[in-house]
């Protein structure tokens, strides 16, 4: 059953067009990955799914229910862009933690924020709170942080402060966790941390996005492959498919220039 509908996302900058005609769904408890050139479009189709970007055609569902529709004009307002976006966890590649706040009050900060908001909050304060808070325990236990949970952003590695925000997004149990180049600003050896913590997701059947540019990673945990050029999605599959047997020349000549570089 597919979890994610997106149909025609268009997004222009000005005059430049962005997204052309992007449409794919995903299939709930599988992971995609998104490939292709930097420019390609890969980081701004993350950014209109969580609402980050306000796209200028097409439409977007999930579970069934119409999040976004270029066509209803009431679909563009932000009263309710909060409620829209909790579908989504984002990790992004820069990790943007709060440098004020430990590894867990980064994970929980979210959720205590929302938690004013329930009917009974005042009643129940104290126990809301406290589950909020052991819920962060457990995804910092998960992401092997059990002994960095009151550090600071500043005093973890780049492979633990992703760890961190890679538990943030899944503190507020999203339907689909995004990332964003996950990797880009870490050393191969923290790098490597991230990856097993994203491949022990898969194997747990979280729904995913991936944009990544690791593609013995991309073949490694998707069950399907988008490879995206100049806005488009150009090919995509299953990664035997996509990355072994492309079909495309644009997908040939990408694969061929990742291989030599």
């Amino acid at each position: 059953m597919a979890i994610l509908e997106v149909n025609n996302i268009e997004k222009h900058f000005g005059n430049t067009k962005v997204l052309k005609n992007v449409s794919f769904s995903l299939e709930e408890g599988s992971a995609l990955a998104i490939i292709g050139s930097s420019g390609s479009g890969k980081t701004t189709l993350l950014r209109c799914l969580n609402f980050l970007e306000t796209p200028n055609g097409g439409s977007i569902r999930v579970k069934g229910e119409t999040l976004f529709d270029a066509a209803q004009k009431n679909s563009r307002k932000d009263k309710d862009l909060r409620t829209k976006r909790l579908h989504f966890g984002m990790v992004f590649q820069s990790f943007n933690l709060f440098p004020q706040y430990t590894a867990l009050e980064n994970v929980t900060i979210a959720g205590k924020l929302l938690a004013r908001e329930r009917d009974d909050y005042k009643l129940n304060k104290k126990s809301i709170l406290e589950e909020i808070e052991n819920h962060g325990r457990e995804l910092l236990i998960q992401m092997g942080l059990e002994e960095r949970m009151e550090h600071y952003p500043h005093q973890l590695s780049g492979g633990q402060q992703q760890r961190v925000a890679i538990a943030r997004a899944l503190a507020l149990e999203p339907d689909i966790l995004c990332f964003d180049e996950p990797t880009s600003a870490l050393d191969p050896e923290l790098t490597g941390e991230v990856l097993k913590v994203i491949r022990g997701l898969a194997q747990r059947k979280t729904t995913m996005i991936i944009v990544t540019h690791e593609m013995a990673f991309a073949r490694d945990v998707a069950d399907r492959i988008i490879f995206m050029d100049d806005g488009l999605i150009v090919e995509q599959g299953d990664p035997h498919q996509v990355i072994d047997n492309p079909r495309e020349e644009r997908t040939k000549r990408f694969l061929e220039r990742y291989t030599q570089g």
